[in-house]
C-alpha cells in the first residue's frame, strides 16, 4: 500500500507536534544512587546535577561510615528550574534521621521556614547538616531522609535517602 505525499504529512503532524511539544517543556524526572554511600535520590520536575554526602572536612563522602560527634551534609548541587515567584526561588528541606527501630533522632520539617526567597542563581546548592551525636551511638546504623521542594511550583522535588552508621 502506498500512502501519498499530503496523507504522509497529515499521519506525521501529530508525531512531529507532540515531539516538538516535548522539547520545548522543562521536564526532569529521574533517580540516581551512589554506590559507595548508598545515598539514592530521585527527582522531579528540577533539574538535579548530584546529591552528595559530604564529610566534616567539607569532602565528598566515599562511604556511609561517620564518626560519632562530627557534622556532615547533604548537598544537593546543580538545582535549578525552579518556579518563579517576584523573581525568587522558594525553597524548602526536609531532614529526618531515625535508628533501626525507627525512632526520631532529628527532625527538621523546613529548614527554610521563614525564607524571603532568593533569586535563582542562589539556590543552585542546597545543604543539610547533620549533627553525629547522642543521642545517637557508635555501632549502630541510622536512616536519613530528606525532601527538597518547590514552593512556588510544587511538582518540583527531590527524595533523598541514605543510612549512616556511626564509628
Amino acid at each position: 500500500m502506498k500512502i501519498s505525499k499530503p496523507a504522509l504529512v497529515v499521519l506525521l503532524a501529530p508525531v512531529i507536534l507532540s515531539s516538538v511539544m516535548l522539547t520545548s517543556c522543562n521536564f526532569s524526572k529521574g533517580t540516581k544512587r551512589d554506590l559507595l554511600t548508598g545515598l539514592s535520590f530521585s527527582y522531579n520536575g528540577f533539574i538535579v546535577q548530584d546529591v552528595l554526602l559530604i564529610d566534616p572536612a567539607n569532602k565528598r563522602m566515599t562511604d556511609n561510615k561517620v564518626q560519632i560527634n562530627t557534622r556532615i551534609a547533604i548537598v544537593a548541587l546543580g538545582l535549578n528550574n525552579y518556579g518563579l515567584k517576584d523573581g525568587k526561588v522558594f525553597p524548602g528541606m526536609m531532614l529526618l534521621v531515625t535508628d533501626k527501630k525507627g525512632t526520631v533522632i532529628l527532625k527538621a520539617d523546613d529548614l527554610f521556614a521563614g525564607d524571603q526567597g532568593h533569586p535563582p542563581a542562589e539556590a543552585t546548592e542546597l545543604r543539610g547538616d547533620i549533627t553525629v551525636a547522642k543521642p545517637m551511638v557508635a555501632g549502630q546504623t541510622y536512616h536519613v531522609k530528606a525532601r527538597i521542594w518547590d514552593k512556588v511550583k510544587a511538582d518540583n522535588e527531590v527524595n533523598i535517602e541514605t543510612d549512616l552508621v556511626v564509628q
